[in-house]
């Protein structure tokens, strides 16, 4: 007998029809004799609609009132899903998140875990019973109901299963596992077996959206076994592992194990800007101030070590905040220069734990995409990551020449 934690997203419990789908799968682990903890999402789009009642009322409503408000959603699932279960004769009870013990910080609407009573949690779980939980959600010290952020039901699914000692989380989705690269731009692209928790944080922090970045450092730091699966089809989904599996055929593996992209990216660049210590936190300091996050970076080498050229990326949402910021504060401050923006760049990564004990993937990534006479315009790198912008129109044909040219494609892998 195994102990499974299962999460499942809004898709997954869109409907009358899907979640009595969900309570038949769940019930297929019970009769095998495993004990189940279900963790959901709010019905699809319900969150959504919620949040737009509440700024139809207010537009900048309390935060506090917001998690009263949005924590409702997932109260709805969990009652559902307990109803659908005790009529199929499975022994089910719902809990909401301060119900089941699950205490966050008081950071209202993005608030952290920080401890989860599980003694109620194992009571019921002993006497036979599937445990119902809502995701995104738990309690601060003062009884206030919180939730954890978009996504957050990863989260807790993750977490329930490490502070139960859980053999798997389970994270049931609308795809069939991690993917190579998004099927939706490289229709050869492969599901993977396995990838290891740093791949799939690089992959999720670039615009992988299979995962919640959270829940996978949780798991990561609390050592659960996690696994993504379909919700509307068998099959054995894919694996995050901790560590990549060291057997005799790892020298076969391929270096890259996913291609990531997002064109959620702009660049802006001061021309001619003082070659002087300090420059860089007189441009960037302001910009942190405004809470906008800034990814790339590069400065240019002075040739005549007066003026350099200074670039960097943000999110394409703060792109005309970040210009307006520039124009108005940095530009006077640093007494001159100029500036040009393009938001219409995309950000192409390959991620794979193979580059560490490899020579030549930058060479090769950067050979590849000449051959297709795509222009580099910023690189990044880390110990398994290699980021490069291009501009957005040529993103596609970016990444289907590199999954190719790495061997990431289909019939690359059935052919060997």
């Amino acid at each position: 007998m195994a102990l499974y934690v299962q999460k499942f997203g809004g898709t997954s419990v869109g409907s009358v029809e899907r979640i009595k789908a969900v309570a038949e799968k769940v019930k297929g682990f019970r009769d095998q004799g495993h004990q189940v903890v279900v963790v959901v999402s709010a019905m699809s789009g319900e969150t959504n609609r919620l949040t737009d009642m509440a700024q139809a009322l207010n537009e900048d409503p309390a935060p506090r009132e917001m998690d009263m408000l949005l924590s409702t959603g997932e109260q709805v699932t969990i009652s559902l899903l307990a109803m659908a279960l005790q009529q199929i004769g499975v022994s089910a009870t719902s809990h909401t998140g301060a119900q089941v013990g699950i205490h966050t910080d008081n950071a209202y609407t993005k608030a952290r875990i920080q401890r989860i009573e599980t003694d109620d949690l194992k009571a019921d779980l002993e006497a036979g019973q599937v445990v119902v939980v809502a995701g995104f959600q738990g309690v601060d010290e003062d009884g206030n109901i919180t939730t954890l952020g978009r996504g957050g039901s990863d989260t807790t699914g993750v977490a329930l299963a490490a502070a139960l000692g859980a053999d798997e989380c389970q994270i049931y989705t609308d795809v069939d596992g991690v993917y190579t690269t998004d099927p939706r731009v490289c229709s050869r692209a492969q599901r993977l077996e396995s990838i290891t928790v740093e791949e799939m944080l690089e992959l999720a922090s670039l615009g992988s959206k299979v995962l919640q970045i959270r829940a996978v450092e949780f798991a990561g730091k609390y050592n659960v076994p996690l696994r993504v699966l379909s919700s509307f089809e068998d099959g054995p989904g894919t694996l995050i592992v901790a560590e990549a599996d060291q057997d005799e055929d790892a020298m076969e593996e391929p270096l890259i194990s996913g291609i990531a992209f997002t064109k959620n990216e702009a660049k802006l660049t001061l021309l001619n800007t003082p070659d002087v210590p300090g420059v860089a936190s007189r441009i960037l300091g302001p910009i942190a101030d405004a809470n906008i996050e800034v990814d790339m970076i590069v400065q240019n080498v002075a040739p005549a070590g007066d003026y350099t050229d200074f670039t960097f990326t943000v999110a394409k949402g703060d792109y005309k905040a970040t210009k307006k910021l520039l124009e108005e504060t940095v530009i006077p401050d640093l007494g001159g220069g100029e500036l040009r923006g393009d938001d219409n760049i995309a950000k192409v990564s390959l991620v794979g734990v193979g580059m560490r004990s490899h020579a030549g993937v930058a060479s090769k990534m950067f050979r590849v995409l000449a051959d297709e006479n795509v222009n580099i315009r910023m690189v990044s790198t880390s110990e398994i990551k290699i980021s490069v912008v291009i501009d957005e129109k040529h993103m596609e044909l970016a990444v289907n020449a590199l999954h190719k040219a790495f061997g990431l494609d289909k019939a690359d892998i059935e052919s060997e």
